[in-house]
């Protein structure tokens, strides 16, 4: 990889790469043709030439690497030091193997850390891009922020919904730039089809499918020796007391409620986020949400996440949102004038018309980005938000943490309400909006 400091890279090469995955996105010649001309003229607002007069020093926390299999930090991290005029000064875990690994990449004046508040005390730092576990996102994304650094942070934002009620607030109260890791906002097929359907291409908008993969079945696991590199207490943090696993670690956190919410906060974050986004509710949520679903197994040191599930959303304006496991991985917004599905490389209509014929002028545009990481870099540059900051991220997530409380209390039928963030009918349930922390841990 060339270093950035070797080589320059203009606004004309920036522009020429972002144009180059556009074409290779297969869109309809109109809907490129509008995506090309705002990416030229989002161009116009960068500086010439990307130098060491705006040079941005970048930490990640939480880097994940080859031991496991789960290295989303590590990944997202580089990307990040692809980006002009960006300098990865330091990365942090509290894996041993994993941050020599992760230090190794960004050169040998790359600093180490084993506690992320140590990364934080650093003045010269301006971002940090977070790819802890889950149970993690929270606690570190509010101290980056309470220490004046902008927040790359992956999905799903929280653990709970009223992590997420602070994280905002600390966010707003901070001014400074965050985004959240739902990079399908900045794919053109996913922005086109929310576009189409806000401005009626489909007539009026009934009901949208999220379909999500099935999480695995596992356990019981045997306790085994905490691994001489790896700090288990710090690895839990705010969650409760366990053994040591390796099915709790790396990827496979996804699978236990302590850390994570399965696939419902999973890949639900991304397809019920682009629902969310199509439905015209980024800043709202559902009426109500109602759950069957088919748990793991029951036992000690078992996942205990549900990897079957059907979760129905009422919505204002008679929508409805089911998201389960079944179906063709995507989002699929069905309404009375035909229906437009999309996922990762695909769109297609009912109608192939619906999709090819070109909007009115006047038609309503969404927050184009073509490029996650670089809407997140161009945002702290130029002071602007991002396509998915903390407010999105939260009300996105939301989503789905009403899907699995309603799964916990046995399918039980939640009214909700989005503008209090409560439940208006459950005590049992709006105890559980938070969970306890242990440790003195705090969003």
């Amino acid at each position: 990889m060339t270093n950035w400091r070797e080589r320059q890279l203009t606004r004309r090469e920036i522009v020429a790469t972002t144009l180059a995955g556009i074409a290779a996105a297969g869109l309809p010649d109109w809907y490129a043709n509008a995506a090309n001309a705002s990416v030229r003229a989002e161009s116009d607002a960068l500086p010439a030439t990307y130098g060491a007069n705006n040079q941005l020093n970048v930490a990640g926390i939480g880097m994940g690497g080859s031991k496991g299999g789960y290295r989303r930090g590590l990944d997202m991290t580089t990307w990040a030091s692809q980006k002009p005029g960006v300098k990865i000064v330091a990365v942090c875990d509290i894996d041993q193997k994993h941050l020599e690994e992760a230090a190794s990449r960004f050169g040998p004046d790359c600093a180490k850390y084993h506690d992320f508040r140590e990364v934080l005390k650093r003045k010269d730092i301006d971002a940090v891009v977070i790819g802890t576990p889950d149970h993690w996102h929270a606690i570190v994304a509010s101290a980056a922020l309470r220490a004046g650094k902008h927040v790359y942070c992956e999905k799903p934002l929280t653990l709970t919904i009223d992590e997420g009620k602070q994280l905002v607030r600390v966010a707003h109260n901070s001014k400074k730039i965050f985004q959240v890791g739902s990079q399908q906002r900045s794919d053109a097929k996913f922005r086109m089809a929310c576009e189409l359907v806000r401005n009626g291409r489909v007539g009026k908008l009934q009901n949208v499918k999220a379909n999500l993969p099935t999480a695995p079945k596992g356990g019981p696991f045997m306790p085994e020796p905490v691994p001489a590199d790896l700090d288990w207490k710090m690895w839990l943090g705010p969650a409760p007391e366990a053994d040591y696993l390796f099915n709790r670690t790396h990827g496979n956190f996804r699978w236990w409620l302590d850390y994570s919410g399965g696939m419902m906060t999973d890949w639900g974050a991304h397809h019920n986020d682009i629902a969310q986004w199509g439905m015209g509710m980024d800043g709202s949520g559902p009426l109500s949400v109602e759950a069957v679903g088919q748990g793991g197994i029951i036992g000690t040191n078992c996942y205990d996440v549900f990897p079957d599930f059907s979760v129905t959303y009422k919505y204002p304006n008679e929508m409805t949102l089911t998201t389960s496991n079944k179906g063709e991985n995507g989002v699929e917004f069905i309404g009375d004038a035909g229906s437009i599905f999309v996922s990762r490389g695909v769109i297609r209509a009912s109608n192939e018309k619906l999709l090819t014929d070109p909007l009115p002028a006047n038609a309503v545009k969404l927050y184009e980005s073509n490029d996650h990481m670089d809407n997140f870099i161009n945002g702290v540059r130029t002071n602007t938000p991002t396509i998915c900051p903390a407010e999105v991220g939260h009300r996105s997530v939301t989503v789905c943490h009403l899907a699995n409380i309603s799964l916990r209390l046995g399918g039980r039928h939640l009214d909700w309400d989005a503008k209090r963030e409560e439940f208006t009918n459950s005590k049992e349930a709006n105890a559980m909006l938070k969970r306890q922390m242990r440790g003195g841990w705090r969003v």
